[in-house]
């Protein structure tokens, strides 16, 4: 039988990382994000693997659209066996108490409030169906505060304690609940976190080798592909010269 994965923000980094990996494991995919292009060539790549492809355009922000594109699905699309809460981003760092309002409340709709509607909208299947898994991608910034990382940091220990309270709600089904917390991984995050600004982004990773999208999409699969008696709970990855949110050794 043919295994679902869905994957909220698949435009790029761990998203389309993990879009690759389950598709070369052969998982039909689900791939989710607000730029179309991006996911209909995503599309177009995956389907050269010999597996189906769905792509729904939606933004986890906005409940409403979400629910309509995970109620647009027909039937033999809406037996996710894998959900993947990767959705998020990080903007600014600036002092909390002189933050931008409006970065606060993307990164809050995105990270805390997005997860939660997918997480609303999906596992009930799941449980219907006695059979899924959650996947959330969290961050070392969850947890411990960085410098200039207040409310990101806030949102990422958001996403491990709502992890924990759904593992334990979820304790008398068979869906697993997995929270990854990747250290610094080199994607477009940076470029977004400094609003694109390409040069002050090279420097988050300079002299010292990042982890990579890939590297979380093999942590996310091996999680997936453990035996069903097995719940890997939570993950932390960090680049091997990282040893936590804010200590980093470089070599100039």
């Amino acid at each position: 039988m043919k295994r679902i994965v869905l994957i909220t923000g698949a435009t790029s980094g761990i998203g389309e990382a993990c879009a690759r990996k389950f598709a070369e494991d052969g998982y039909d995919v689900i791939i989710t994000g607000r730029n179309a292009n991006r996911l209909n060539t995503l599309k177009s790549e995956l389907t050269t693997m010999g597996v189906n492809v769905k792509v729904l355009v939606f933004d986890v922000r906005d409940r409403n659209s979400a629910r309509e594109a995970i109620e647009s699905l027909s039937p033999d699309w809406n037996n996710i066996d894998v959900l993947i809460n990767n959705a998020g981003l990080a903007l600014g760092l600036e002092k909390e108490h002189e933050g931008d309002t409006d970065d606060w409340d993307t990164m809050i709709d995105t990270n805390i409030k997005g997860l939660l509607t997918m997480t609303r909208l999906v596992v009930p299947l799941m449980v219907a169906r006695g059979v899924g898994h959650v996947i959330n991608i969290g961050s070392v910034a969850g947890d411990a505060a960085y410098a200039g990382g207040n409310v990101y940091c806030a949102t990422k220990a958001a996403v491990k304690v709502l992890s924990d309270g759904l593992r334990i709600d979820l304790a008398d089904t068979a869906v697993r609940v997995t929270t990854i917390k990747p250290g610094l991984v080199e994607t477009n995050f940076s470029v977004t976190r400094f609003h694109g600004d390409t040069e002050r982004a090279a420097n988050v990773y300079r002299g010292v080798e990042p982890l990579s999208g890939d590297d979380i999409a093999d942590v996310a699969l091996y999680a997936a592909n453990a035996p069903k008696h097995v719940q890997i709970a939570e993950v932390l990855v960090l680049a091997t010269h990282q040893a936590n949110g804010s200590v980093i050794s470089r070599k100039d």
